[in-house]
């Protein structure tokens, strides 16, 4: 495929939605839908800009036999799936051109504490970014892998519906047959639970 351009078909709150034309290798001409957190790609550049827009967060407990998930109400599909803890990392204050985005760090310990009520005792591995929905988006997500601690409260957010829980690896193998995870969530559950 060759990059040809790219317009901007709709911008919404959080994401915007753009076509990308390519030419393919017999030269036929394509069109791709993308939606993007980024509202202002002109071109092939922006669309590989390499920061990331949100953090996953993979939790286990102090004794490393249970996992964090959270069963969430999730609006585009219409019901609660299983997924890890996430959230976008909040760009700096509007206004202030020297202000820095939030760093990854900062938005996983903010997400942790707003979606479960957990603090984030211990990072042991942070992935390269890597792309949440490489189908339709450019979203790139850093994973944070660690311990988290402290009691389970309710999200603090009234649009968000989160139920978090610790499950050990029996308990994790019955969600895989029998619910709805995330694909990154279940792919982990699965590697995980049959350690």
């Amino acid at each position: 495929m060759e990059f040809e351009s790219i317009e901007k078909i709709h911008q919404g709150k959080f994401i915007t939605r753009y076509d990308i034309h390519y030419k393919t290798v017999s030269g036929k001409p394509k069109t791709y839908e993308m939606i993007s957190r980024n509202p202002d790609i002109t071109g092939l550049k922006d669309m590989l800009e390499k920061k990331p827009h949100a953090v996953v967060m993979i939790m286990h407990d102090c004794t490393g036999q249970k996992l964090l998930l959270c069963k969430e109400y999730r609006m585009a599909v219409g019901e609660r799936i299983y997924n890890f803890p996430a959230g976008l990392i909040d760009p700096g204050p509007a206004g202030k051109l020297d202000a820095p985005d939030e760093d990854w760090e900062e938005a996983a310990r903010r997400e942790l504490r707003e979606e479960t009520g957990l603090s984030l005792m211990r990072i042991d591995e942070v992935w390269k970014p890597s792309y949440s929905a490489v189908g339709f988006s450019n979203e790139r997500n850093v994973v944070v892998l660690g311990v988290a601690g402290g009691e389970i409260r309710p999200s603090d957010s009234e649009v968000e519906e989160i139920q978090a829980q610790w499950f050990d690896k029996k308990q994790i193998r019955e969600i895989l047959k029998d619910e709805r995870l995330s694909a990154r969530t279940q792919t982990y559950c699965a590697m995980w639970s049959r350690q």
